[in-house]
Order: C-alpha cells, then structure tokens, then sequence
C-alpha cells in the first residue's frame, strides 16, 4: 500500500503536469483527489511534510497550476486566500508565493498588476536572501519580457536589478 503522503505528492505533481498540458479539469480532480487524503498524512518519515505544516499547501499548488495555466482571476483570488494565511515567520514562502502570484499575473497579460505584487516579493527576497526566492524571481523576469522596452517593463528591472547585486 502506497503512503496517504507518497499519494498527495504524486497526485499535486501530476496536477503540475496537466496544468503544463492546458488540463485545467485534470489540475482540479487530481488536486481535489490529494486534499481527500490530506487528512491521513501521519507517517513520521523526515521528508515531504510540507503537505503537513504548510497553510493552504495544495492551494498553492493549484494557485501555481492556475497561473501556469493562464487563469488569471482565478489565480489571483487563490493566491489572496493563500497569502492571508501564510504565518508572519514565514517569509521565505510569503516571497516564494508573491514571485509566483506576480509570474501567474503576467502570465494572464497583467504586468502592471505583477509589477504591483512583485515588490513585497523583492523586497522579502532582499531581505532573506533565499535562492529559491531568486529562482522564482527570475521565472517572474521571463514571464515579464514581453513588457521589458515598455514602462512597466523598464519598473519591473528597476525593482528587481537589487536582486542581483544581493543574492
């Protein structure tokens, strides 16, 4: 028997990759799926607990197939409920979550609103100097290419050129 855990990770990683293949029917049933399973996570196995103790984890994860997916209300509205209830000692993933909530914006053709979302995000990347929070922030910059001789666009590198010359 496969571990309520093992299963919550395949089926979020699967969601990730219908969410790359435009099956935004598969991103909900499968995410759907983990979350009925949330509940029997238990194991005391030292690796993948962030399903366990992170707020709104699957949430994420749907927030993040969403904006890959182009939706960007929807997106947008979880990532306000995710956001709401990530801990105030959890800056790292408040930032992760920004850079992913700005990259899900552009990606819906709204780079005025992800530059908006993008400086909570640079500022809290400046501050813990986090490699994950760079990574995400650099996926941010390539979803925002589009705009770069735009103003928007020459905003967004002004924010972000700390970044680089931090990390």
């Amino acid at each position: 028997m496969i571990l309520p855990k093992i299963r919550v990770m395949a089926l979020q990683q699967q969601a990730h990759g219908a969410s790359l293949t435009g099956d935004r029917a598969a991103v909900d049933r499968l995410i759907d799926t983990a979350d009925g399973l949330l509940a029997r996570v238990d194991d005391d196995l030292p690796w993948g607990n962030a399903c366990r103790r992170t707020p709104g984890y699957l949430e994420v994860q749907r927030a993040t197939c969403y904006g890959r997916l182009g939706l960007g209300r929807e997106a947008d509205s979880l990532w306000a409920q995710v956001l709401d209830v990530v801990p105030a000692t959890a800056r790292r993933d408040r930032g992760v979550y920004l850079a992913r909530h700005a990259t899900s914006a552009a990606t819906a053709q709204e780079p005025d609103h992800a530059v908006e979302i993008a400086r909570e995000a640079v500022d809290i990347a400046i501050e813990t100097r986090s490699a994950r929070m760079v990574r995400e922030l650099r996926t941010l910059e390539r979803a925002m290419r589009p705009w770069h001789d735009a103003p928007v666009g020459r905003d967004f590198a002004e924010i972000l050129a700390p970044v680089g010359k931090g990390s």
